[in-house]
């Protein structure tokens, strides 16, 4: 999913194109956990910061700033592994109990960016501009946008990478029974969710994969071959890779030659990409970074265009960032509303209502954090970019 990042609370200007965050937990950070600061200073404190980042990013001069996103490119580039800290990313959403999440997600449980149309843009079927205004809605016309872009027709063989509690695997899967549909997830306890909600919708035609993406890598079939889809979809998954030189070259070996298609979603800043650092990564302490968003990669909405080599870029749409403010502002709406059933799983899950509750506060800040990263100028600064690729 979908995260965001900066100073305290979100992130600081960043000295090259890694944005390092000043946090000094021993000052405020009790006073987080406690959930004692009132939502109105806690947004205005993170718009303080954002602005602060955003002006940074605007005085870099073009040839510091040219030269700040080569660099960055290089050293990803350069990694031995295509994604960093895996294990505590996984634990930081991804092992959280399903329970907890199905308080405050919408009907299709979509852990990512939904789609309110602030865009205005006009449907493929009639013509008309229609908005969302719940996130059950909402939900659905993101759904509906990626087959759109994606041109996902039935019978198409498809894989996700990255499938989160099963949002676009279990729409696939209802919407086109031709298909096959296979998802990789690297959560055994979303694996789980999938596959009950997909035996209570007598769904057959899909399978999950358990699998670390750094390391995984399909049979080879036939003649040294692997196995090949005519779509491959990944949603805010990209975000906790790296390495993207490595990580196309892997996925290009998995798409159909000449008619293949990957669809690709991220959230991104406009100009400038940059790594979630902690201490640990020689960075300041970043409470993003720190509880849940550790190894994670903030993409510039140009920044595939530099990995390029074995996938080619045929198409790239720019989704505004008020969505993503909205989609989140709705979950922390939601969870308010089922404090009592959220606090008693997380309470569970960490063994103390001390812990549970620290916990609780933290997601609200999260879903705070997030909304006025992507609502931040009214979500041109911090927008979500849909890619399409085809095999070279």
């Amino acid at each position: 999913m979908s995260d965001s990042e900066h100073s305290s609370i979100t992130s600081a200007a960043p000295t090259t194109s890694t944005l390092v965050v000043k946090d000094e937990p021993a000052f405020y950070e009790k006073f987080l956990d406690a959930g004692v600061i009132p939502d109105y200073l806690l947004r205005f404190a993170i718009r303080q910061l954002l602005k602060s980042t955003a002006l940074s990013f605007a005085k870099t001069p073009l040839d510091k700033a040219s030269e700040n996103k080569k660099k960055y490119i290089s050293e990803i580039k350069n990694l031995q592994q295509i994604a960093l800290n895996t294990k505590e990313a996984n634990e930081q959403h991804y092992e959280v109990p399903t329970a907890f999440f199905q308080t405050h997600l919408g009907p299709r449980m979509k852990y990512s960016s939904a789609f309110y149309n602030y865009e205005n843009i006009p449907s493929p079927k009639d013509g008309v501009v229609r908005k969302a205004r719940t996130l059950a809605q909402a939900e659905i016309a993101m759904l509906e946008l990626y087959v759109q872009r994606a041109n996902i027709i039935d019978g198409m063989s498809i894989l996700e990478l990255g499938c989160g509690w099963g949002s676009l695997t279990l729409f696939l899967a209802e919407n086109f029974p031709n298909s096959r549909v296979t998802a990789i997830s690297n959560s055994h306890s979303q694996r789980e969710h999938i596959l009950a909600a997909a035996r209570s919708k007598n769904l057959t035609n899909l399978e999950i994969i358990t699998a670390d993406m750094n390391i995984f890598q399909f049979e080879e079939v036939a003649n040294g071959k692997r196995r090949e889809f005519d779509r491959i979809i990944s949603i805010e998954m990209f975000e906790h890779m790296k390495n993207y030189q490595v990580l196309f070259a892997k996925v290009s070996q998995w798409l159909v030659p000449e008619t293949g298609r990957l669809f690709v979603h991220v959230f991104c800043h406009k100009d400038v990409p940059y790594d979630f650092k902690t201490a640990e990564d020689d960075g300041k302490d970043s409470w993003m970074a720190r509880y849940f968003f550790t190894g994670g990669t903030m993409p510039s909405v140009d920044l595939f265009m530099w990995f390029q080599d074995h996938l080619k870029v045929i198409d790239r749409w720019t989704v505004d960032g008020r969505n993503y403010g909205q989609t989140s502002n709705h979950w922390l709406e939601n969870l308010d509303a089922k404090r009592e059933e959220s606090l008693k799983v997380l309470i569970e899950a960490y063994g103390s209502k001390e812990l549970g509750t620290v916990w609780f506060n933290r997601w609200r800040i999260f879903y705070l954090s997030v909304a006025e990263l992507f609502n931040f100028n009214n979500g041109q600064e911090w927008p979500v970019v849909h890619y399409l690729f085809t095999r070279r």
